[in-house]
């Protein structure tokens, strides 16, 4: 019988084999601890715990970079500009118009159809010359009706006369009564009156017939032809045209409109600098000829008028001019773009940035509006202060704020 011993080694076949037997049951329900499972599990806890640690630490990092971020979020960001001093050269750039100091359109004083013109855009004319002639027939066969009535008128007067003086005769010797004296007498201030009146008449169609004649009125150059031969000229009409213009270019005038806050630069030797477009990089002198000492109420400006001497005939009237009007220092106060206001109920504001990063909302008083800038009084603000370009409306004074551009 084969052995049962449990604890029994291998056994030998009959055929002198080695054969193994199968395990118990007890030996399969025999619990046997594997080999380093104490130290595994000391690793494993020991991450367990790093796992939890580092998810804390990084809960804790993430709600305080979320709070700093809200803060940051909550406390609103400002570009910043500084005052600089308005015209640090101390001259105000004003536009100014070029015109001639005597211009002149020419109208016709009667009607009728251009004959003839003699001279065009360009010419220089001397005072009297002859520019245009207007069909002088009409006016010449008016001239000698005039004539001829006043030479018939005045023939009739002549023999009034005669018989006044032989009536005077015989009324002194008691001839014919005194009424019929008074009537003769009547009877020659009568023809004398409408002898007076062809000699107006006379006089008025020499007149007429002059006007045909479109002349000069004085020495300067035609700037502007508006007829041609065989044009109908009509006066009294709303729509009536100048025929001519005539410009005396050797003297021009530079108008200018002051505002009211530069009105006291304006003195008696006052010389300003200008410029004009078609003489690019050189710079003028004008001076002071004339000025309104009123301002106009639309405007609040006060027209001012500089001389310029052109003989040399390098300006062209009716052109445009930069003026440079001296100021004394500091006139122009602080200037900055129009963009930093705050339209307030109480007015005009800005904002500035205090050294603590708090918002001060300080007034304005506006001397002067380019559109784009403006230039303020000194006073609530000076140079140097960090003004809020572009403020939100819902900035107050006391809000912090951030600076972007520091």
């Amino acid at each position: 019988m084969p052995d049962k011993n449990p604890d029994a080694g291998p056994t030998h076949n009959d055929h002198g084999g080695v054969s193994h037997r199968e395990p118990t049951r007890e030996e399969i329900l025999r619990h046997t601890r594997p080999q380093g499972l104490k130290r595994w599990g000391v690793i494993a806890l020991c991450a367990a715990v790093v796992v939890a640690v580092a998810g804390i630490a990084w809960r804790l990092y993430e709600r305080h970079t979320t709070r700093d971020w809200t803060d940051d979020q909550a406390t609103p960001t400002v570009q910043v500009l500084k005052l600089d001093t308005a015209g640090k050269n101390g001259e105000l750039s004003l536009p100014g118009q070029v015109q001639a100091f005597t211009n002149a359109p020419i109208y016709a004083q009667v009607s009728g159809y251009v004959q003839k013109w003699f001279v065009d855009i360009g010419t220089p004319v001397k005072q009297g010359q002859l520019l245009a002639q207007i069909d002088p027939k009409p006016y010449q066969a008016a001239l000698d009706q005039a004539k001829g009535a006043l030479a018939r008128d005045a023939a009739t007067l002549n023999n009034a006369k005669i018989d006044l003086a032989r009536y005077q005769a015989l009324a002194a010797q008691n001839a014919i009564s005194n009424q019929q004296l008074a009537t003769q007498q009547a009877l020659v201030n009568s023809d004398d009156g409408v002898v007076q009146t062809d000699r107006a008449a006379v006089e008025n169609a020499a007149i007429n017939l002059g006007y045909t004649r479109i002349v000069a009125p004085f020495d300067g150059v035609v700037t502007s032809r508006n007829i041609d031969v065989g044009n109908l000229v009509t006066v009294g009409t709303p729509t009536a045209t100048p025929l001519f213009t005539v410009s005396d270019q050797n003297r021009l005038r530079i108008y200018v409109s002051v505002p009211q806050n530069y009105s006291a630069a304006i003195k008696p030797g006052l010389t300003v600098r200008f410029t004009v477009p078609d003489h690019p990089g050189q710079t003028f002198t004008a001076g002071l000829v004339a000025s309104s000492g009123a301002l106009v109420q639309s405007t609040n400006t006060m027209l001012v008028q500089f001389g310029i001497d052109n003989k040399s005939g390098q300006f062209k009237p009716g052109s445009y001019a930069d003026v440079k009007l001296p100021l004394p220092s500091g006139a122009n106060g602080l200037h900055l773009p129009a963009t930093a206001l705050m339209f307030r109920d109480d007015g005009m504001m800005v904002a500035v940035v205090s050294p603590d990063n708090k918002i001060v909302v300080k007034p304005v008083t506006i001397v002067r509006d380019t559109g784009a800038a403006v230039d303020v009084a000194d006073g609530a603000i000076q140079p140097g202060d960090r003004i809020v370009d572009n403020p939100p409306d819902s900035l107050q004074a006391g809000d912090a704020v951030q600076v972007a551009n520091k």
